[in-house]
């Protein structure tokens, strides 16, 4: 493979590991709106897609119930389910690598942008990259595509650029713009799925 100059991550499921918050974060919306679960393994579905359109196509909601719905999940994420969450063993060593080795680094995640950079700074990530790019609140920008494309008004001139992610959704993503995918394996996402994607390696 050849060289990329920049590199663009993925947030949930590549870089930290969120999913105890998130899912969390789920059980707590839904309680509140009294709709069943089997389980919380079932709501890891949750984790990587874009809220707005799980929460659509989980519970059946119309457009103003999912923004009721998701206003409810960030009652509980922004007081405790944004710090439910832990930095993969390896990522801190993989980003400084990069870095020394002169990549330029940046964040393309489906979460919100805000919420993103309060996350990387906790854990003292947020100094290696150089945009960090993510959803709006209201859900007006949440695809990965819609992400990337902002993150490449921001950055400029990035020819040589590839994404890393751990679900389809990133690959399918990146090639909405052209640009190759790597998945990883270590996330939410399967392998399989991102293969079927077209991702350019695992």
């Amino acid at each position: 493979m050849k060289k990329y100059d920049y590199i663009f991550f993925d947030l949930d499921g590549t870089l930290t590991d969120s999913a105890e918050g998130i899912v969390n974060s789920v059980v707590y919306a839904l309680e509140r709106k009294g709709v069943p679960y089997a389980n919380k393994q079932e709501l890891r579905r949750f984790v990587g897609p874009p809220l707005h359109d799980s929460f659509r196509d989980y519970c059946g909601f119309s457009d103003e119930q999912v923004k009721e719905t998701v206003r409810i999940f960030r009652e509980y994420f922004t007081e405790k389910g944004i710090y439910e969450n832990s930095v993969y063993d390896g990522v801190k060593e993989m980003l400084d690598s990069l870095c020394r080795a002169g990549r330029t680094l940046a964040v393309a995640t489906s979460k919100p942008e805000s919420m993103s950079v309060q996350i990387l700074e906790k854990f003292g990530l947020a100094g290696y990259f150089e945009k960090i790019c993510g959803a709006t609140l209201d859900g007006s920008r949440s695809k990965k595509a819609d992400i990337i494309t902002y993150l490449l008004q921001c950055a400029g001139d990035t020819a040589d650029a590839i994404m890393v992610g751990d679900t389809a959704y990133d690959v399918i993503g990146a090639k909405a713009h052209g640009m190759p995918a790597i998945g990883v394996s270590w996330g939410y996402g399967k392998v399989e799925d991102m293969e079927k994607a077209g991702a350019a390696g695992i």
